[in-house]
């Protein structure tokens, strides 16, 4: 279990080191969203190669919104589909180091919805191509 302070540089280390950021060429599905409280936006790339998720994001706003963007990013890179739709709240915002981030909990799980937003956009833009 990390102390908060290792939480607390966890968090800035993934924000001042951003993981995957940028646009992912040739995305299967492109979702963006946002927080309007705190003025978080994040967008995700997503791509699923061989049975295995390839995600990047971009965006801006609070620490922790970005922080776990860049952490979600690094956490579901080379996993099934499966294996990323099993990460819920919890275990994010446990990863993330809950004592930190339970106070700005749409913040710490924004970048989560909108990956399963991408997802389900995906999903439904397979299903119309294999309807084609």
């Amino acid at each position: 279990m990390l102390t908060r302070q290792e939480q607390m540089e966890f968090i800035l280390d993934h924000y001042d080191n951003p993981r995957h950021k940028g646009a992912l060429e040739n995305a299967e599905a492109v979702v963006e969203g946002g927080n309007p409280g705190c003025g978080d936006i994040i967008q995700v790339y997503l791509k699923v190669d061989d049975g295995h998720v390839i995600a990047t994001f971009e965006g801006e706003g609070c620490t922790i919104s970005q922080a776990s963007a860049s952490y979600l990013m690094d956490e579901v890179n080379g996993k099934t589909l499966e294996e990323v739709l099993a990460i819920d709240h919890e275990t994010l915002m446990e990863n993330l180091g809950k004592e930190i981030v339970q106070q700005r909990t749409r913040c710490a799980t924004l970048s989560l919805d909108i990956l399963r937003a991408a997802i389900r956009k995906r999903e439904r833009e397979q299903l119309i191509k294999n309807d084609s």
